[in-house]
């Protein structure tokens, strides 16, 4: 099933510019426009409206670009059911997961998964939830791992693997620290903390970093402090817990983490519970209707084992 055609006139449409889509493509200019002109030519109508900078579709194009889009996603669909037929299981899973945690997670299933299923090539990306989403809704991506609330839910598939704490984390040696000392963690691997409960009102003129506005953690954290009845001292937002906790570390701030960052003790950090226990799911999402092929499933359990240890 020859769709190579279907997928130029797609990367056009992407990118807005034959030249862009050309390159990502590995193309020439000449040939990808050659292509574009020939169907023109066949079905008799303009597909884009053309200029240096912008390409965009016509009323044809929108049609064309709509259906083609249909076409590559009953591809898909027809490929992962015949592929499941075969005895010997190849071609592609296109997997994205979010900064940091991702790549961690990524390490321990690949391995696994590369000794059961060696023909089947990985296409892995990190990404943000939001731009996940985009992906999975398109078509152009198969599973995307991710760490959301309900309300960030689209009309997509989504399959728990675990539920995740938020936790308060000040320097070590905070005042607060001395009227409740701030206990290690005792959890083992990726398993619940023992962390001491304490109101986070008790901060209220402190400065803190939180992650960017756009990311899925952050309406969780608003919501802390809208329940606390205060708004925080923003020292400066970041798209890294990493760096939240070099800050922490530098006696600069205060933060909120999820606990994947707190399970090692730290010499500089004293971490507590809130009293509310916000949490969030990291779950792996799919597209709504489309057939969840056996690689895909083997992936999802791998990573169901590496956030179940």
């Amino acid at each position: 099933m020859d769709t190579k055609l279907i997928e130029y006139i797609l990367k056009i449409a992407e990118e807005n510019n034959i030249t862009r889509a050309a390159q990502k493509l590995h193309l020439t200019q000449p040939a990808l426009n050659q292509q574009l002109l020939r169907l023109e030519r066949e079905l008799g109508l303009q597909l884009f409206y053309r200029s240096r900078t912008d390409w965009h579709p016509t009323k044809a194009g929108e049609i064309y670009l709509e259906n083609a889009r249909k076409m590559l996603l009953l591809k898909q669909e027809t490929y992962k059911q015949l592929g499941d037929l075969a005895a010997r299981q190849k071609g592609t899973l296109s997997i994205a997961f979010t900064p940091g945690r991702g790549t961690s997670m990524f390490s321990y299933v690949y391995p696994k998964f590369h000794r059961r299923y060696p023909e089947i090539t990985v296409e892995p990306s990190e990404l943000s939830v939001r731009r996940q989403q985009t992906l999975i809704a398109r078509g152009q991506l198969d599973l995307g791992f991710q760490t959301l609330c309900d309300v960030h839910r689209t009309d997509d598939e989504y399959i728990p693997l675990a539920t995740e704490e938020i936790y308060l984390a000040v320097p070590k040696g905070h005042p607060v620290c001395k009227s409740l000392p701030a206990a290690q963690p005792k959890g083992k691997g990726k398993k619940p903390l023992d962390f001491p409960e304490l109101d986070i009102c008790k901060l209220q003129y402190e400065p803190f970093v939180l992650m960017y506005k756009e990311s899925t953690i952050r309406q969780l954290t608003d919501r802390v402090f809208a329940n606390a009845n205060f708004s925080p001292n923003v020292l400066f937002e970041t798209a890294s817990n990493q760096t939240i906790l070099m800050m922490i570390r530098s006696f600069l701030c205060c933060g909120l983490i999820p606990a994947y960052y707190l399970q090692e003790p730290d010499e500089k950090i004293a971490c507590f519970s809130l009293p509310e226990h916000p949490c969030w799911d990291i779950a792996a999402s799919y597209r709504k209707g489309t057939y969840l092929s056996k690689p895909a499933k083997y992936f999802i359990q791998l990573a169901s084992a590496y956030w179940n240890p």
